[in-house]
């Protein structure tokens, strides 16, 4: 359960930290709100997705695949969240 924690902080951080940097907001959050970002990213993605036919994948470990689930969700959760900013 530990690992598992850990693994999800990780993969957080790294995409996070990505879609920060696509997204252009890297200069405005820092490692937590990252690893935060990641994190939700890694949800969303997982959930985006599983509604495509044929495609299971989801954060499964410490590998690129989650972190491009987690990446992909991440961007869409700072798009999303820039959207809601300036409405």
């Amino acid at each position: 359960m530990l690992l598992n924690l850990l693994i999800w902080i990780i993969v957080g951080a790294i995409a996070g930290w990505l879609a920060s940097i696509v997204m252009k907001t890297n200069a405005s959050q820092g490692l937590l709100m990252d690893i935060i970002v990641g994190i939700i990213g890694g949800l969303l993605g997982g959930f985006l997705l599983s509604l495509l036919p044929g495609v299971e994948t989801g954060v499964s470990g410490l590998n690129i695949a989650s972190i491009l689930v987690a990446f992909i969700g991440a961007v869409v959760f700072l798009a999303l969240l820039r959207a809601f900013r300036r409405a």
